[in-house]
């Protein structure tokens, strides 16, 4: 069975420490920048550091966007990372109001929280969906590393695997909507229980 993931490159995305942990994990992965090559692959990783608007800028420069979406249509498994998972959703309210792909229903805003923007650094995951194959392994309230200000509202909340409590804004930290999936941490970044993430996409989905 082929097991092929693109790693997605629209040139906004921490891709080479997301690349050592598919490598860790024992994926057969590649990096993808034409729409095409998506075609290639049984499933996909899109990574993402900066904001929503400067994302989607970057994938439809590359017709990146509609490729995502078509390839997502043939039930091809994606793991959004980050910024990643905010361009899954419908819409980003960003330094203005911009569409996403649309993949989860749902927006992206800024934090409600009592604490200092933005949250950088380690934070617990309080599991929702503990049996989540994704989260295979991971333990209720294990720590993550996170870097953002703007989260993911999901608009049917079964859709959230995951939440994490900052400054008393409570949000989606893991989402699952069919196939597709994201989570608002950097796995890369986290350690042993980081890399069972991708241990487990590559693997378990």
């Amino acid at each position: 069975m082929s097991n092929k993931i693109a790693l997605i490159d629209y040139g906004l995305g921490n891709l080479f420490s997301v690349a050592r942990a598919l490598t860790f994990a024992k994926a057969d992965w590649f990096f993808a920048n034409k729409p095409g090559e998506l075609k290639r692959a049984d499933k996909l990783v899109l990574p993402g550091v900066g904001a929503f608007a400067d994302g989607m800028k970057g994938l439809k420069a590359k017709k990146l966007d509609k490729a995502i979406k078509a390839e997502v249509d043939k039930n091809k498994p994606i793991l959004g990372i980050c910024l990643g998972m905010q361009l899954m959703v419908t819409t980003g309210h960003e330094f203005g109001t911009h569409p996403g792909l649309d993949l989860i229903p749902g927006i992206v805003e800024k934090m409600s929280s009592r604490a200092k923007l933005p949250q950088i650094g380690w934070n617990e995951v309080k599991l929702i969906k503990p049996k989540l194959p994704l989260l295979k392994g991971v333990k209720d309230n294990d720590w993550f590393y996170f870097v953002h200000s703007y989260v993911v509202r999901p608009k049917d909340k079964t859709t959230i695997a995951a939440t994490t409590n900052y400054g008393g804004d409570v949000f989606c930290s893991v989402v699952k909507y069919n196939h597709v999936l994201g989570t608002q941490f950097h796995p890369e970044k986290s350690g042993a229980s980081g890399l069972k993430i991708y241990a487990n996409f590559v693997n378990q989905i």
